[in-house]
């Protein structure tokens, strides 16, 4: 999965005609397959004789961080969060809980 990921990125890189220097690093969840891209990435640069340590060059989301740590605090405390989405929590604010039901329905026909 982090090599698929890493030549997306890749192209995207491309697309805006950067070189291999240009990229610093990388932020991101906590998810494995993003590890696995800054790994990817390593050995994509090595071949081109550039140095980017991967683990250096990965930096995990602080946000992240702190909203993994704060769920598993309130799940401890027995607290639940809202069973909405937040688009779907917009829609209701925005047309009416019943109009926001037969909106979200209607988007999965």
């Amino acid at each position: 999965m982090g090599a698929r990921l890493a030549g997306h990125l890749k192209e995207v890189h491309d697309c805006f005609e950067l070189t291999d220097s240009n990229l610093l690093g990388i932020t991101s969840n906590n998810a494995s397959s993003n590890y696995s891209i800054t790994c990817e990435l390593q050995t994509t640069r090595e071949v081109s004789g550039i140095e980017w340590p991967a683990l250096t060059n990965n930096t995990p989301c602080m946000a992240d961080i702190i909203q993994l740590a704060l769920g598993a605090f309130m799940s401890c405390l027995g607290v639940k969060g809202r069973t909405k989405s937040w688009e779907a929590h917009e829609r209701d604010q925005q047309f009416g809980e019943n109009e926001s039901t037969a909106i979200g329905k209607s988007q999965r026909l």
